[in-house]
Protein backbone atom coordinates (compact mmCIF):
# COMPACT_ATOMS: atom_id res chain seq x y z
CA UNK A 1 0.00 0.00 0.00
CA UNK A 2 2.79 2.33 1.04
CA UNK A 3 4.64 1.69 -2.26
CA UNK A 4 1.23 2.48 -4.32
CA UNK A 5 1.10 5.34 -2.65
CA UNK A 6 4.44 6.88 -3.32
CA UNK A 7 4.08 5.55 -7.06
CA UNK A 8 0.89 7.94 -7.44
CA UNK A 9 2.62 11.39 -7.17
CA UNK A 10 5.34 9.96 -9.64
CA UNK A 11 2.80 8.65 -12.69
CA UNK A 12 1.29 11.95 -12.37
CA UNK A 13 4.34 13.73 -13.07
CA UNK A 14 5.20 11.50 -15.88
CA UNK A 15 1.94 12.08 -17.24
CA UNK A 16 2.10 15.94 -16.86
CA UNK A 17 5.56 15.88 -18.47
CA UNK A 18 4.51 13.56 -21.45
CA UNK A 19 1.68 15.96 -22.07
CA UNK A 20 3.32 19.17 -21.90
CA UNK A 21 5.87 17.78 -23.96
CA UNK A 22 2.84 16.33 -26.60
CA UNK A 23 1.54 19.88 -26.64
CA UNK A 24 4.69 21.21 -27.92
CA UNK A 25 5.68 18.48 -30.31
CA UNK A 26 2.48 17.85 -31.68
CA UNK A 27 -0.33 20.89 -31.06
CA UNK A 28 -3.71 19.88 -29.85
CA UNK A 29 -5.15 22.63 -30.98
CA UNK A 30 -7.27 20.89 -33.61
CA UNK A 31 -8.74 18.57 -31.06
CA UNK A 32 -9.56 21.27 -28.73
CA UNK A 33 -11.00 22.58 -31.80
CA UNK A 34 -13.10 20.03 -32.43
CA UNK A 35 -14.60 19.82 -29.08
CA UNK A 36 -15.39 23.29 -29.19
CA UNK A 37 -17.40 22.95 -32.35
CA UNK A 38 -18.75 19.47 -30.77
CA UNK A 39 -19.92 20.90 -27.03
CA UNK A 40 -20.39 24.66 -28.23
CA UNK A 41 -23.17 24.28 -31.30
CA UNK A 42 -25.07 21.59 -28.38
CA UNK A 43 -24.46 25.17 -26.11
CA UNK A 44 -26.06 27.28 -28.96
CA UNK A 45 -28.89 24.87 -29.83
CA UNK A 46 -29.89 24.45 -26.02
CA UNK A 47 -29.79 28.40 -26.25
CA UNK A 48 -31.67 28.95 -29.47
CA UNK A 49 -34.02 26.67 -27.59
CA UNK A 50 -34.92 28.66 -25.00
CA UNK A 51 -34.90 31.81 -26.29
CA UNK A 52 -37.22 30.94 -29.07
CA UNK A 53 -39.49 29.46 -26.51
CA UNK A 54 -39.61 32.51 -24.54
CA UNK A 55 -39.58 34.67 -27.53
CA UNK A 56 -42.87 32.55 -28.25
CA UNK A 57 -44.39 33.72 -25.28
CA UNK A 58 -42.81 37.31 -25.71
CA UNK A 59 -44.90 37.90 -28.72
CA UNK A 60 -48.22 36.13 -27.88
CA UNK A 61 -47.57 38.76 -25.06
CA UNK A 62 -47.20 41.36 -27.21
CA UNK A 63 -49.65 40.58 -29.49
CA UNK A 64 -52.26 40.76 -27.20
CA UNK A 65 -51.02 43.67 -25.64
CA UNK A 66 -51.51 45.09 -29.20
CA UNK A 67 -55.29 43.96 -29.67
CA UNK A 68 -55.93 45.37 -26.22
CA UNK A 69 -54.40 49.03 -27.39
CA UNK A 70 -56.39 48.56 -30.73
CA UNK A 71 -59.57 48.15 -29.11
CA UNK A 72 -58.38 50.67 -26.12
CA UNK A 73 -58.40 53.07 -29.47
CA UNK A 74 -61.38 52.26 -31.16
CA UNK A 75 -63.30 52.86 -28.06
CA UNK A 76 -61.53 56.23 -27.67
CA UNK A 77 -62.69 57.75 -31.02
CA UNK A 78 -66.38 57.44 -30.41
CA UNK A 79 -67.00 60.92 -31.07
CA UNK A 80 -70.79 60.09 -29.94
CA UNK A 81 -71.78 59.56 -26.75
CA UNK A 82 -74.02 56.14 -25.79
CA UNK A 83 -76.17 54.76 -22.85
CA UNK A 84 -74.70 51.68 -22.84
CA UNK A 85 -71.74 52.03 -19.89
CA UNK A 86 -68.78 50.03 -21.53
CA UNK A 87 -64.85 50.99 -21.03
CA UNK A 88 -64.07 49.14 -24.47
CA UNK A 89 -64.56 46.46 -26.46
CA UNK A 90 -63.98 42.35 -25.67
CA UNK A 91 -61.42 41.30 -28.72
CA UNK A 92 -59.46 38.68 -30.14
CA UNK A 93 -56.60 38.18 -32.36
CA UNK A 94 -56.01 36.59 -35.21
CA UNK A 95 -53.63 36.10 -38.09
CA UNK A 96 -54.24 35.57 -41.61
CA UNK A 97 -53.46 32.66 -42.89
CA UNK A 98 -55.37 32.17 -46.34
CA UNK A 99 -56.55 34.77 -48.95
CA UNK A 100 -59.80 33.61 -51.09
CA UNK A 101 -60.61 34.24 -54.68
CA UNK A 102 -63.66 35.74 -53.90
CA UNK A 103 -63.08 38.95 -51.81
CA UNK A 104 -62.33 36.50 -48.16
CA UNK A 105 -59.43 36.04 -45.83
CA UNK A 106 -59.16 32.66 -43.40
CA UNK A 107 -57.81 33.77 -40.13
CA UNK A 108 -56.62 31.49 -37.43
CA UNK A 109 -59.14 32.25 -34.77
CA UNK A 110 -62.75 30.86 -34.48
CA UNK A 111 -65.71 29.94 -32.20
CA UNK A 112 -63.71 28.39 -29.40
CA UNK A 113 -62.29 31.72 -28.76
CA UNK A 114 -65.68 33.34 -29.13
CA UNK A 115 -65.87 34.56 -32.54
CA UNK A 116 -69.34 34.04 -34.00
CA UNK A 117 -70.62 35.32 -37.54
CA UNK A 118 -71.09 39.15 -38.19
CA UNK A 119 -68.55 40.33 -36.01
CA UNK A 120 -66.23 43.28 -37.29
CA UNK A 121 -62.67 42.77 -38.45
CA UNK A 122 -60.18 45.44 -38.16
CA UNK A 123 -56.10 45.48 -37.91
CA UNK A 124 -53.67 48.42 -37.23
CA UNK A 125 -54.76 50.81 -40.34
CA UNK A 126 -58.66 50.34 -40.01
CA UNK A 127 -61.43 48.42 -40.97
CA UNK A 128 -60.58 45.15 -42.68
CA UNK A 129 -64.00 43.48 -42.78
CA UNK A 130 -66.64 41.10 -41.00
CA UNK A 131 -66.98 37.78 -39.97
CA UNK A 132 -68.97 35.43 -42.82
CA UNK A 133 -68.67 31.69 -41.06
CA UNK A 134 -66.63 30.33 -38.55
CA UNK A 135 -65.54 27.12 -37.40
CA UNK A 136 -64.07 25.84 -34.20
CA UNK A 137 -60.31 26.73 -34.81
CA UNK A 138 -61.13 29.13 -38.19
CA UNK A 139 -62.85 31.71 -39.38
CA UNK A 140 -63.96 33.60 -43.14
CA UNK A 141 -63.10 37.07 -43.25
CA UNK A 142 -65.77 39.18 -46.33
CA UNK A 143 -63.68 41.90 -46.57
CA UNK A 144 -64.47 45.32 -46.72
CA UNK A 145 -64.06 45.39 -50.62
CA UNK A 146 -65.67 42.34 -51.68
CA UNK A 147 -68.50 42.99 -54.65
CA UNK A 148 -71.12 41.93 -51.92
CA UNK A 149 -69.78 43.93 -49.07
CA UNK A 150 -72.25 46.81 -47.86
CA UNK A 151 -70.71 49.19 -44.86
CA UNK A 152 -73.14 52.12 -43.33
CA UNK A 153 -70.73 54.75 -42.73
CA UNK A 154 -70.30 58.47 -42.32
CA UNK A 155 -68.13 61.40 -42.91
CA UNK A 156 -65.84 61.54 -40.08
CA UNK A 157 -65.95 65.70 -40.01
CA UNK A 158 -69.35 66.45 -40.88
CA UNK A 159 -71.37 63.36 -39.89
CA UNK A 160 -73.11 63.28 -43.05
CA UNK A 161 -74.17 59.16 -43.08
CA UNK A 162 -74.02 57.27 -46.25
CA UNK A 163 -72.76 53.29 -47.76
CA UNK A 164 -69.97 52.08 -48.67
CA UNK A 165 -69.90 48.96 -51.49
CA UNK A 166 -66.78 47.29 -52.68
CA UNK A 167 -65.17 48.17 -55.81
CA UNK A 168 -63.08 44.92 -55.98
CA UNK A 169 -61.64 45.53 -59.56
CA UNK A 170 -60.06 49.19 -58.40
CA UNK A 171 -59.18 47.88 -55.07
CA UNK A 172 -61.52 51.04 -53.71
CA UNK A 173 -64.97 51.36 -52.42
CA UNK A 174 -67.84 53.50 -53.20
CA UNK A 175 -69.24 55.56 -50.71
CA UNK A 176 -73.10 56.84 -51.23
CA UNK A 177 -74.45 59.56 -49.01
CA UNK A 178 -77.70 60.19 -48.50
CA UNK A 179 -78.01 64.13 -48.99
CA UNK A 180 -77.49 64.17 -52.85
CA UNK A 181 -76.04 68.35 -51.31
CA UNK A 182 -73.69 66.88 -48.97
CA UNK A 183 -70.16 68.60 -48.64
CA UNK A 184 -67.75 66.05 -49.80
CA UNK A 185 -64.31 66.64 -51.17
CA UNK A 186 -61.00 64.57 -51.57
CA UNK A 187 -58.85 64.06 -48.29
CA UNK A 188 -62.53 63.21 -46.39
CA UNK A 189 -61.89 60.55 -44.06
CA UNK A 190 -64.56 58.02 -44.00
CA UNK A 191 -65.49 55.71 -40.34
CA UNK A 192 -68.36 53.25 -40.12
CA UNK A 193 -71.79 53.99 -38.78
CA UNK A 194 -72.00 51.06 -36.58
CA UNK A 195 -75.09 48.39 -36.78
CA UNK A 196 -77.61 47.55 -34.58
CA UNK A 197 -75.96 45.91 -31.27
CA UNK A 198 -72.98 46.78 -32.96
CA UNK A 199 -73.23 43.77 -35.49
CA UNK A 200 -71.57 43.26 -38.35
CA UNK A 201 -69.86 46.33 -37.65
CA UNK A 202 -69.15 48.28 -34.46
CA UNK A 203 -69.09 52.28 -34.94
CA UNK A 204 -66.19 54.66 -36.08
CA UNK A 205 -63.89 52.26 -37.21
CA UNK A 206 -61.40 54.43 -39.69
CA UNK A 207 -62.28 52.82 -43.66
CA UNK A 208 -60.62 55.14 -45.83
CA UNK A 209 -60.06 58.74 -46.70
CA UNK A 210 -62.02 59.88 -49.93
CA UNK A 211 -59.98 59.64 -52.96
CA UNK A 212 -62.48 61.07 -56.00
CA UNK A 213 -65.94 62.56 -55.59
CA UNK A 214 -68.04 61.26 -58.64
CA UNK A 215 -70.22 63.82 -60.67
CA UNK A 216 -74.02 63.12 -60.79
CA UNK A 217 -76.02 66.28 -61.14
CA UNK A 218 -79.12 63.90 -61.48
CA UNK A 219 -78.50 61.65 -58.69
CA UNK A 220 -80.20 61.06 -55.55
CA UNK A 221 -76.94 60.71 -53.92
CA UNK A 222 -73.59 61.77 -53.70
CA UNK A 223 -71.50 59.32 -54.64
CA UNK A 224 -67.35 59.20 -53.88
CA UNK A 225 -64.66 56.54 -54.70
CA UNK A 226 -62.86 56.24 -51.26
CA UNK A 227 -59.18 54.74 -51.04
CA UNK A 228 -59.20 52.33 -47.63
CA UNK A 229 -56.73 52.45 -44.93
CA UNK A 230 -56.42 48.63 -44.51
CA UNK A 231 -53.72 47.01 -46.93
CA UNK A 232 -55.74 44.16 -48.15
CA UNK A 233 -52.94 42.58 -49.68
CA UNK A 234 -50.14 42.41 -47.00
CA UNK A 235 -53.10 41.58 -44.36
CA UNK A 236 -51.04 39.40 -41.00
CA UNK A 237 -52.64 40.21 -37.49
CA UNK A 238 -56.01 41.47 -37.67
CA UNK A 239 -58.62 42.28 -34.33
CA UNK A 240 -61.90 40.51 -34.06
CA UNK A 241 -65.11 42.58 -31.75
CA UNK A 242 -66.33 40.13 -29.63
CA UNK A 243 -68.58 42.35 -27.72
CA UNK A 244 -68.33 45.82 -25.52
CA UNK A 245 -66.52 44.94 -22.08
CA UNK A 246 -69.71 45.71 -20.30
CA UNK A 247 -73.04 44.12 -20.56
CA UNK A 248 -76.41 46.09 -21.81
CA UNK A 249 -79.01 46.16 -24.31
CA UNK A 250 -78.84 49.82 -25.06
CA UNK A 251 -78.84 51.02 -28.87
CA UNK A 252 -77.33 54.89 -29.42
CA UNK A 253 -80.44 56.87 -29.58
CA UNK A 254 -78.22 59.77 -31.27
CA UNK A 255 -78.68 58.05 -34.60
CA UNK A 256 -81.61 59.92 -36.65
CA UNK A 257 -83.47 58.98 -39.90
CA UNK A 258 -80.25 59.14 -42.10
CA UNK A 259 -78.74 56.78 -40.08
CA UNK A 260 -81.65 54.33 -39.46
CA UNK A 261 -81.88 54.10 -43.37
CA UNK A 262 -78.45 53.26 -43.57
CA UNK A 263 -78.69 50.63 -41.00
CA UNK A 264 -81.07 49.12 -42.82
CA UNK A 265 -79.56 49.11 -45.97
CA UNK A 266 -76.59 47.87 -44.76
CA UNK A 267 -78.43 44.93 -43.01
CA UNK A 268 -80.73 44.58 -46.30
CA UNK A 269 -77.13 43.76 -47.84
CA UNK A 270 -75.92 41.70 -45.70
CA UNK A 271 -78.44 39.45 -45.48
CA UNK A 272 -78.01 38.14 -49.26
CA UNK A 273 -74.46 38.21 -49.39
CA UNK A 274 -74.26 35.75 -46.65
CA UNK A 275 -77.11 34.06 -48.34
CA UNK A 276 -73.81 31.63 -50.06
CA UNK A 277 -72.02 31.27 -47.20
CA UNK A 278 -75.29 30.35 -45.14
CA UNK A 279 -75.39 26.38 -45.20
CA UNK A 280 -70.73 26.68 -44.10
CA UNK A 281 -71.81 29.54 -41.44
CA UNK A 282 -74.47 26.78 -39.97
CA UNK A 283 -72.31 23.65 -40.21
CA UNK A 284 -69.24 25.58 -39.00
CA UNK A 285 -70.72 28.00 -36.22
CA UNK A 286 -71.49 26.58 -32.82
CA UNK A 287 -75.24 26.83 -32.01
CA UNK A 288 -75.56 29.60 -29.41
CA UNK A 289 -73.22 31.99 -30.19
CA UNK A 290 -72.48 35.11 -27.99
CA UNK A 291 -75.36 37.47 -27.84
CA UNK A 292 -75.19 40.86 -29.43
CA UNK A 293 -74.41 43.69 -26.65
CA UNK A 294 -74.74 47.37 -27.01
CA UNK A 295 -72.47 49.85 -27.80
CA UNK A 296 -69.79 51.07 -25.64
CA UNK A 297 -69.01 54.70 -24.54
CA UNK A 298 -65.74 56.40 -25.49
CA UNK A 299 -63.33 57.41 -23.06
CA UNK A 300 -64.23 61.36 -24.75
CA UNK A 301 -67.49 60.72 -23.77
CA UNK A 302 -66.72 59.04 -19.90
CA UNK A 303 -64.44 62.25 -19.06
CA UNK A 304 -66.52 64.59 -20.09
Amino acid sequence: MRAAGRRAPALLALVSVALIAADTLTPLEPLRAFGSAVYGGLEDAASAGVRWASGERRLEELERENTRLRADLLAARRTVPSPAQADGYRVAPAHVIGFGRDGTITVDTGSDSGVDRDMTVFDGDGLVGRILRSGPGTATVQLATASGASIGARLEGSREVGLVTGVPERGLLRLSLLNPSADVKPGDRVVTLGSRDMRPYVPDVPIGTVATVEPAPDALTRTALVRPFARFTALDLVTVVLGPQADGDAVDASAGRGATTARTAEGDADKDTAGDGAGDADADAPKGGPKSDSKSDSKKAKAA
